[in-house]
């Protein structure tokens, strides 16, 4: 298995539809000039460890205009439940040695994001990579703001989106010690784990909180976590994409 960043063929799978239902056709809205995708995609092309980028859709909409931009883009099935399926497709046809999955709705993406990713899955051994940011005072208690903790090697204990990990006594001691971490929701895979991700039944604890992420952990499949500086706003909702239109309009 090819370890090397400057070896490796890494693939970049945006999956993008939409048939969202709090925030309709939300990765074709314009966030200051530019739209949701096209942020996205700018900011992954940047990536100089990535070899192809590739949008996966199932809107017509969308492939035309991946297609007026000069941009890779697929079609996928419209039965597909989630973007790692669609991810999934791609990947069976287009060959790589690592599949990135990136969120068609993080506008405020850096190729740095994507970079730490990559160096991560130079791991021996590595089938899973994802990312983590230190996570804001507000996000804490934020249950749309994932969180995780992991241990000493890096390994993903769990993510849940509630407030973990739990500080008990809350002292003034307990509080300099406990540290809460971000999910940010970028994946690196290997081929075999993406196979065998999409090959098993949803899990109990992914159902209850809703993290497909947990169906890797509950059958038994690491996930390694890279730390990042860099936060990011996933956005589901008119609030979201008026926040990050704020945040890009003052840099």
């Amino acid at each position: 298995m090819l370890r090397c960043t400057s070896l490796m063929k890494a693939v970049a799978i945006i999956p993008a539809r939409l048939a969202s239902t709090r925030l309709p056709l939300k990765v074709l809205r314009e966030i200051a000039g530019k739209t949701m995708l096209a942020r996205v995609y700018e900011a992954v092309r940047g990536c100089p460890g990535l070899t192809r980028v590739i949008v996966a859709t199932d809107s017509r909409e969308i492939l035309d205009a991946c297609t007026q931009q000069g941009w890779e883009a697929q079609m996928t099935s419209t039965a597909h439940r989630s973007g790692t399926d669609r991810v999934h497709e791609v990947a069976g046809r287009v060959s790589a040695d690592v599949y990135v999955n990136v969120q068609g709705d993080e506008p405020l993406l850096r190729p740095e994001h994507l970079s730490v990713l990559l160096d991560l899955m130079k791991g021996e051994h590595i089938q899973v990579g994802t990312v983590k940011t230190p996570c804001s005072t507000a996000d804490v208690t934020n249950p749309n703001a994932v969180k995780v903790v992991t241990d000493l090697s890096g390994r993903a204990l769990y993510f849940s989106r509630a407030t973990i990990p739990h500080d008990r006594d809350r002292t003034p001691e307990s509080q300099k010690e406990v540290r809460y971490f971000k999910h940010l929701g970028l994946y690196a895979y290997h081929k075999p784990a993406l196979d065998r991700f999409c090959s098993l039944p949803q899990s109990a604890l992914e159902r209850s909180e809703r993290l497909e992420q947990l169906r890797f952990l509950e059958n038994g499949i690491a996930i390694h976590v890279a730390e990042t500086p860099y936060d990011t706003i996933g956005v589901d909702t008119e609030d979201d994409l008026r926040r990050v239109e704020q945040i890009l309009r003052k840099k």
